[in-house]
């Protein structure tokens, strides 16, 4: 029997599939009446609801939408530290509720707010502790800690105790943490949360070679629209558990209004503007003009038009998903 046929499991090249997948959790609410001591009134928050994409391995995809959302909810879900209430989820070609042990082998989860590390040992010992509790060979394990340790520029603080490490050199210990058995995907919730520009340039830097040079299938949660837009090229955007836009920057650019334009200045001062979406063609385009002087650049802020459709979301609800933007 093969393996797709014991774990369900979707071709070779995906990732990641979800399809139709809803997710509601239970809150208990405090006492009203003397009837609710004894029977507590409960309310039902749907945080997945009907929820189906698609992820190639190898890709480098966003994943975000206002607070509340769904975003980690999704990643507990891929993971397998939640259970859906309905729908199928594949990852790796595992189930992650039926396969977890096998899957975490193959998986890599960082959630930005927290640590693996030993807060009272240094970061090298948490290190030794993974490889021994995970079992990996010496040969791996010597060549991923090398790999680790020069491109996110541990080694000045390798055997510094964790609880002495700044933010951003926390996350780069966990991150690198993460990847010392060599994950096939990896999962990252707010992983620049809080970093200053420095350790933020360093984070994002690594997490594109690693994408392009070992094919790392890597899926992002971030607040901040540059670092995404920056890191990947593919964005999901979820709104009130649905998703509401499933494809590129340039297009979700376009959806939203958000204007690139070049102003060229020629030698006789007067002004042409150039609204393009293509860099590549706009370079061709201006090479085709005499008696430049100056181009400058300018467009509409990607945070901006995204912080105004969270906005339309917030005010009509349910109405706005996959409409606004004529999502997946």
């Amino acid at each position: 029997m093969s393996d797709s046929d014991q774990t369900g499991t979707r071709p070779a090249d995906t990732a990641v599939e979800f399809c139709g997948v809803e997710k509601i959790f239970i809150q208990r609410q405090s006492a009203q009446s003397f009837t609710d001591l004894f029977k507590p009134r409960k309310k039902s928050i749907r945080a997945l609801d009907d929820v189906s994409f698609n992820i190639k391995r190898g890709e480098f995809v966003a994943y975000a939408g206002p607070n509340g959302a769904g975003k980690s909810t999704t990643i507990k879900l891929l993971a397998g530290m939640l259970a859906q209430n309905k729908g199928q989820i594949s990852v790796l070609g595992f189930l992650p509720l039926k396969n977890r042990i096998p899957l975490m082998r193959k998986l890599g989860v960082l959630f930005g707010n927290r640590t693996e590390l030993w807060w009272d040992h240094p970061v090298s010992s948490s290190y030794r502790w993974k490889q021994k509790v995970w079992d990996i060979p010496d040969a791996d394990f010597l060549k991923t800690e090398k790999l680790v340790l020069d491109l996110l520029d541990i080694r000045p603080f390798y055997h510094t105790f964790a609880r002495e490490l700044s933010l951003g050199q926390r996350m780069r210990a966990d991150l690198g943490m993460m990847l010392l058995h060599r994950p096939q995907l990896i999962l990252l919730d707010e992983p620049t949360l809080g970093l200053d520009v420095l350790a933020k340039r360093q984070m994002i830097g690594f997490l594109k070679q690693l994408n392009v040079t070992e094919g790392v299938t890597i899926v992002v949660t971030s607040h901040d629209m540059d670092d995404l837009e920056e890191m990947t090229r593919r964005i999901l955007l979820i709104s009130n558990g649905r998703i509401a836009f499933d494809g590129g920057f340039t297009a979700l650019r376009s959806e939203l209004g958000c204007v690139r334009r070049a102003v060229v200045i020629f030698k006789d001062r007067t002004k042409k503007d150039i609204t393009y979406e293509d860099t590549g063609k706009l370079l061709r385009d201006l090479s085709q003009l005499e008696n430049i002087t100056d181009v400058n650049f300018t467009q509409t802020s990607l945070e901006e038009g995204i912080a105004n459709l969270y906005q339309k979301w917030k005010n009509t609800g349910d109405n706005i998903n996959a409409a606004i933007l004529g999502g997946a």
